[in-house]
């Protein structure tokens, strides 16, 4: 997976957030089950969750700032915006043009846009967006400007960052597509870790998550823990095309065939789909396609694999993608998760929500304590910019 770094120089509501959970506390996710290409699924989508819907947590290495893709009807050749200079002041801060195009070119830059390419209306909703950031920023910095950093928490938030790059030319390279060195990133990060130490002192304990929290939330989405019936099965594939001659066909047939008697006779069916199957990826994964539901399988595969009892397996079996050998390994009937099954989940995913509700109180508290005057132009309805999300601070 290609890492992206975070623009250093903006912060935002979900830098905080991330800087308060953390890298090794994720929202909890459903477990979903191993989808290799030619896997029979009907559907990408996982049809069994163990936790109820909810808003995303912020992603670490999303940038914070959301902009739609520029327009393929109407190539823009540039938009050019006059913009009144400062753009802002807060608390008698000044913020220049200049910061905040330099801003808008990094997130533009580390999300993938070139910024030349922005219509005025989608460059304007970045100006928005990306001031909205800023001045957070200057609100929190200054808060924050007598907690302390050391060089060493400094030099420790940068080895894990880096730790997330196969190799140091890789992280260097993914610095310099955002416009960082390592010096600056020493200092942006220095001026981070202060903020988040400030921000977790004023959160204090308003994110403790009690027993009593994580069991009312369980019976009040009790729905959401409902599991259909699942199996857990592996196959060997033979690959048939549908303009295939029967000729052809029975050939893969006769593959299969050979397959099923020997993992009957008690060859190791794992060892048998890395050798013979001809899905992609069957050379790592065994066949193994993990719990699913009988509705994340093409009808054929489904009916088969859902008539096998745990350890039995199957003569071929004939769907869209071609021959199949199924083992079941094990099955679980329909049933409601118990509390004690997702507490881990949920306590985690309460924290998180308490979490970001209070950093963004917190925020709000500091905006609506301070004297913030603005020069950009007043944002037209959002209908009237298909495609541009809002700012995150009027979420």
């Amino acid at each position: 997976m290609q890492r992206t770094l975070l623009p250093l120089t903006i912060s935002s509501l979900a830098t905080f957030a991330f800087l308060i959970v953390g890298c090794d506390k994720p929202a909890p996710t459903a477990e979903t089950t191993p989808t290799p290409t030619a896997e029979p699924a009907v559907t990408a989508e996982p049809a069994v969750t163990s936790e109820p819907a909810a808003t995303a947590e912020p992603a670490v290495a999303t940038p914070p700032v959301t902009m739609s893709e520029p327009s393929t009807e109407a190539p823009p050749s540039g938009a050019t915006i006059e913009l009144k200079d400062p753009v802002a002041v807060v608390n008698g801060e000044k913020i220049t043009k200049d910061e905040l195009d330099k801003a808008l070119n990094e997130a533009a830059q580390a999300s993938g846009i070139k910024p030349e390419e922005l219509t005025a209306d989608q460059k304007m909703e970045g100006y928005r967006q990306i001031l909205d950031d800023l001045i957070t920023d200057k609100l929190i910095t200054k808060a924050a400007a007598e907690v302390t950093a050391s060089d060493e928490e400094v030099d420790a938030e940068i080895v894990k960052l880096r730790g997330q790059f196969p190799t140091e030319e890789e992280f260097v390279a993914q610095l310099t597509a955002v416009g960082q060195t390592p010096e600056k990133m020493a200092t942006a990060m220095k001026k981070l870790i202060q903020q988040r130490k400030w921000v977790e002192s004023q959160v204090g304990d308003a994110a403790d998550v009690t027993d009593a929290d994580i069991a009312k939330f369980y019976e009040e989405n009790k729905q959401e823990f409902e599991q259909p019936e699942q199996v857990k099965a592996s196959h060997i594939l033979f690959l048939t095309k549908p303009d295939d001659s029967e000729e052809a066909s029975d050939a893969q047939l006769a593959k299969a065939k050979e397959a099923a008697a020997k993992a009957k006779k008690g060859d190791d069916f794992a060892a048998l789909a890395k050798e013979l199957s001809e899905e992609p990826g069957a050379s790592e994964s065994g066949g193994d396609l993990g719990f699913f539901s009988k509705d994340r399988m093409v009808p054929e595969f489904s009916e088969a694999a859902f008539q096998l009892k745990a350890g039995d397996i199957s003569e071929p079996v004939r769907t869209q993608f071609g021959w199949h050998v199924i083992k079941v390994e094990e099955k679980k009937e329909a049933g409601t998760s118990s509390l004690e099954e997702v507490k881990p989940q949920l306590s985690a995913y309460l924290k998180q929500d308490k979490q970001r509700k209070a950093v963004t109180d917190l925020i709000a508290k500091l905006r609506a304590d301070a004297k913030i005057e603005s020069t950009l132009p007043a944002p037209a309805p959002a209908s009237a910019i298909p495609g541009m999300m809002p700012p995150a601070a009027n979420e």
